[in-house]
């Protein structure tokens, strides 16, 4: 019985492997020696080793700046692969636009390879916490063995305090806060010689976003404030790049609107939330990926927040 199970297990593994291989981590352009991975749109699973999220690759003359690290080390292993296949450079830098499991998890691979990490200072409070702690914990039962006992949280080598100027190679890279919007500590980075944003989770592209305990509203100022970088093309948290920048905000920002104005009526007329989310039309965004998985637990705590704005 335990070889029948070793073998079983053993299967599953390599399937995994296998699926993961061919949903890619591959590098897609979207400028001149720049690229993104683009992550799944589903909630991260040992069988797909937690890809859910997208990184960015920017190669320079004097080596590659990576956003994001991905959700596991095994992928971001396989990320540095392919930005040495197509790059033959070495990795320099790993800027971290904010500290959820799906973005961060895959730094000590990075850090092994000799990458200098930057993230804001905010992510300090946030890998000292009990809640990245118990993620990290329950991580390590639900994605292993992607998620094991050898898997580390990584702090930064330099913490950024406020809009931070980061050149490597002649290029400039702006580390610019945008937060406490989606989380406390997001970064957004911009190359204007590249004429490309990287987002972060403040942009979910054709999917529905993860609201948790974000500030809504700080979050849709920030929206509104990534229009005037005047980006060619937005590399987003999760989902395919947009050229369309305008309209495609527009998808994560509607949605926030519609939390808060559904939301925050029923706060203020003190109704029951479960009344209130099955009167509420959610009929513009139930067709989106994750929809049954996010909306709920979105609109539950938007209302919460909004319950505390009228106090």
């Amino acid at each position: 019985m335990l070889m029948f199970k070793r073998m079983v297990l053993a299967f599953a593994l390599m399937w995994a492997g296998i699926a993961s291989q061919a949903q890619g981590v591959n590098l897609q352009a979207v400028g001149p020696d720049t690229w993104m991975v683009q992550g799944l749109s589903a909630l991260g699973s040992s069988a797909n080793r937690n890809f859910i999220s997208n990184a960015g690759v920017v190669r320079t003359p004097e080596g590659v700046v990576v956003i994001d690290a991905l959700g596991s080390p095994a992928l971001a292993e396989e990320l540095l692969t392919q930005i040495q296949r197509t790059t033959g450079e070495r990795v320099t830098d790993v800027v971290v636009t904010h500290y959820h499991a799906d973005h961060v998890y895959g730094l000590q691979a990075f850090r092994a390879a000799g990458a200098r990490i930057w993230a804001h200072q905010e992510g300090r409070a946030h890998l000292l916490s009990e809640a990245a702690a118990l993620r990290l914990q329950a991580s390590r039962e639900e994605l292993a063995p992607w998620i094991n006992e050898r898997t580390q949280l990584q702090g930064a080598d330099v913490w950024v305090h406020g809009p931070t100027v980061m050149r490597v190679g002649g290029l400039t890279f702006h580390l610019d806060p945008a937060g406490p919007a989606h989380s406390r500590e997001d970064l957004v980075v911009w190359v204007p010689e590249r004429g490309v944003l990287f987002a972060g989770d403040l942009v979910f592209q054709g999917r529905l976003p993860f609201v948790g305990q974000a500030d809504s509203a700080q979050w849709v100022a920030s929206l509104d404030r990534l229009i005037g970088y005047g980006a060619r093309v937005i590399v987003p948290g999760h989902g395919p790049a947009s050229s369309r920048v305008q309209e495609d905000l527009k998808l994560t920002r509607d949605y926030l609107l519609h939390l808060r104005t559904t939301m925050g009526e029923a706060a203020r007329q003190m109704e029951p939330f479960d009344q209130a989310y099955a009167r509420t039309d959610w009929s513009a965004f139930s067709h989106l990926p994750l929809f049954g998985a996010a909306n709920r637990i979105n609109a539950y705590n938007t209302y919460l927040l909004m319950e505390q704005t009228q106090r």
